[in-house]
């Protein structure tokens, strides 16, 4: 991951961790939702994603989008360290886990400046 897509990721992610604190679950989901489409093609970061995304489906007490975040965790895991994701998928629990979704201009630009070597755009 290069220095400019690792930051907006992490920038993302310490935004999302702020609002939870803070009792705004709306806008930290928001915030998850980015990094996830900035961070799926790296296992490690795709994984994060997804637990914070379970974190918070705890949180709001919908253990069925716990246990769907639980299962996108395997399954992103898998998908991000052979290279095939669905591109653009925000990685929520109301998203069909296999749907390519249309990516923010500024997003798609730190995707395809990062060049992932194992990444598949699909």
């Amino acid at each position: 991951m290069n220095f400019e897509l690792k930051s907006a990721f992490q920038a993302e992610m310490a935004a999302a961790r702020h609002s939870i604190r803070a009792g705004h679950l709306d806008c930290g989901m928001h915030y998850l939702e980015t990094a996830h489409v900035l961070g799926q093609y790296y296992v490690l970061p795709h994984c994060w994603a997804h637990w914070m995304l379970l974190h918070v489906a705890y949180k709001r007490r919908l253990y069925a989008d716990v246990r769907g975040q639980a299962v996108r965790i395997i399954f992103g895991a898998f998908g991000s360290l052979v290279g095939i994701v669905p591109h653009g998928n925000t990685g929520g629990s109301d998203v069909n886990m296999f749907k390519a979704m249309p990516i923010d201009p500024r997003l798609m630009a730190l995707i395809e400046q990062d060049r992932h070597p194992g990444r598949v755009d699909k």
